[in-house]
């Protein structure tokens, strides 16, 4: 098999290259997909995402396990990630936010030329096709579906008003003029049409669409392992079907689309990455850049999970059963009620200090007791409000736990590391404690699952390195940049190796402040344009 394009991973970023690529007849694109087709009901309905969260069993999930935490007990976090076409927007919450202008502006400013706000902002418009309609930073034409939740609950809506009472500013739009605020979060769902409640993944909009051009050719449960070369040319991919390796070839370029995680182990399995690791795992040295799998971000979060006497909310009782059977019926009819929600229907952006000159706090307000990331159920009805540190200082890594391109890959996210985050991270609880406390929360909670005895700093600082993980953003392992030291130029392309491309989280050089799907999207709707008008 021989393609112009051969793009490795389905999720977010491949699911737009595959399919603004194939827009030119001209070109033919292959795309590989480690997971399956992307359209399981437990995708498409957004309450199935708990099915798929907890990895037990493993469903459209790679469902990872980090290395030792030294500064969270040594407790090893875990990483769910997508594998299916839509990757991580078909598993996720369904949130829509972009982060901050001025994080765009840092990329810029750092080296990243053509990364700005301004630069972005127009990437953003094309993709998006708001609920709400066009306006100078949003548009309504884009393949993305961005809508209102369909049914938010009243226990959300008072968590609004909580934020309110404790001093923060109401925000109905995360992504219009000012970020900071407290609101609710409008999701990639599809709003109108017969698809209505439905999630929109990236593979939903862009790629399940035109899966019948002839010259989009996609292979699903296809794993990748390892990117072929001659001299110093990508020229092909070799991967593993049905048990059989096979190749695949590419004549103009290979890009990697496999996420923070995926990017970084298949460039070291091919022979790029740091030369002691790879000579360590027994990988001939192709080039030597001790930058892949290094600068790995991702947001550390803290749980308040509370019980509750308020009923509309998900809950494991005895009338579950037959509350969500009419749930099922009423989303099958008109696509709203419980099974459409994100679960995390309200949102904040917030200060951890006043004098902050943007929001370095988010909060996500989740309508059931979420404990471990839904791994531990609980009996009864509750709330959980969730607090993460925008962009953290701390830096982890990605790399190999040996040559078998089958094994996952090590991760260490290395939280905590730096003081600064554990310092912010306690204030923010603060913070989230404000709102809890506010009437229109506090009335709600009956009691918490781990009460906080005081609010000292050792005694948050106790509940942080007990119980915090990640809220699934990570990011930064094939650093973009102008340095020579980069994994990728501002152009995406891996430095030192022609025809070879990096699209996707991993080329991030910090953490943006917010959730990472929709910048993701917007990278390859700008990336894809330029290959197309470049060629």
């Amino acid at each position: 098999m021989e393609f112009d394009y051969v793009i490795v991973g389905g999720g977010s970023a491949g699911s737009v290259l595959a399919a603004r690529l194939s827009e030119n007849p001209s070109v033919t694109v292959c795309l590989l997909e480690a997971g399956g087709e992307g359209r399981d009901l437990a995708i498409r309905m957004p309450f199935g995402t708990i099915a798929m969260l907890r990895g037990k069993p493993r469903y459209n999930n790679w469902a990872f396990e980090t290395e030792p935490q030294r500064e969270l007990n040594g407790r090893r976090g875990y990483q769910p990630r997508g594998k299916t076409l839509g990757g991580s927007s078909a598993i996720n919450a369904m949130l829509y936010v972009r982060g901050h202008p001025s994080d765009y502006d840092r990329w810029a400013e750092n080296g990243c030329t053509g990364w700005g706000w301004d630069d972005v902002l127009p990437w953003f418009r094309r993709s998006e096709a708001n609920e709400r309609g066009a306006d100078s930073l949003h548009g309504d034409k884009g393949a993305l579906q961005v809508g209102n939740q369909r049914t938010p609950r009243d226990l959300s809506m008072d968590f609004v008003r909580a934020g309110v009472e404790a001093g923060f500013k109401a925000n109905d739009d995360f992504n219009g003029p000012d970020q900071e605020g407290i609101g609710l979060y409008q999701v990639t769902q599809f709003w109108n049409g017969e698809k209505r409640g439905q999630r929109c993944s990236a593979a939903a909009a862009y790629l399940h669409p035109v899966t019948g051009r002839p010259n989009l050719h996609i292979l699903t449960r296809s794993m990748a392992t390892e990117v072929l070369f001659t001299e110093n040319r990508a020229n092909g991919v070799r991967f593993l079907r049905n048990g059989a390796l096979e190749t695949v070839a590419a004549r103009r370029e290979v890009i990697l689309s496999g996420g923070a995680f995926g990017s970084p182990h298949l460039l070291m399995l091919s022979g790029i990455g740091p030369g002691d690791e790879l000579r360590k795992a027994g990988i001939a040295v192709r080039r030597e850049v001790d930058a892949v799998g290094k600068n790995l971000q991702d947001h550390l979060d803290f749980i308040i999970a509370s019980r509750s006497r308020e009923k509309d909310s998900v809950a494991i009782n005895s009338t579950g059963g037959i509350r969500l059977l009419k749930e099922y019926l009423r989303w099958r009819k008109d696509g709203t009620g419980l099974l459409a929600t994100p679960f995390a229907e309200g949102g904040a952006f917030l200060k951890s200090r006043p004098e902050l000159a943007v929001p370095d706090l988010q909060l996500h307000f989740v309508i059931g007791v979420l404990e471990d990331h839904a791994r531990r159920l609980r009996w009864g009805h509750g709330f959980s409000t969730h607090m993460c540190v925008l962009r953290p200082y701390s830096r982890g890594t990605v790399g190999l736990k040996s040559r078998d391109p089958l094994a996952a890959p090590r991760i260490d996210p290395n939280f905590l590391s730096d003081p600064r985050d554990r310092q912010t991270m306690i204030d923010g609880v603060r913070v989230l404690k404000s709102i809890l406390d506010a009437p229109s929360l506090a009335r709600h909670r009956v009691s918490d699952l781990y009460p906080l005895k005081d609010l000292s700093d050792d005694e948050i600082l106790r509940h942080i390195r007990a119980r915090s993980d990640t809220i699934y953003h990570p990011v930064g392992t094939c650093r973009m940049g102008s340095d020579d030291q980069s994994v990728v130029d501002p152009d995406l392309r891996v430095r030192g190796i022609d025809g070879l491309r990096v699209v996707d989280a991993s080329v991030m050089p910090t953490l943006i402040g917010g959730n990472t799907n929709a910048p993701t999207i917007m990278m390859a709707e700008k990336i894809a344009d330029k290959m197309q008008r470049t060629g």
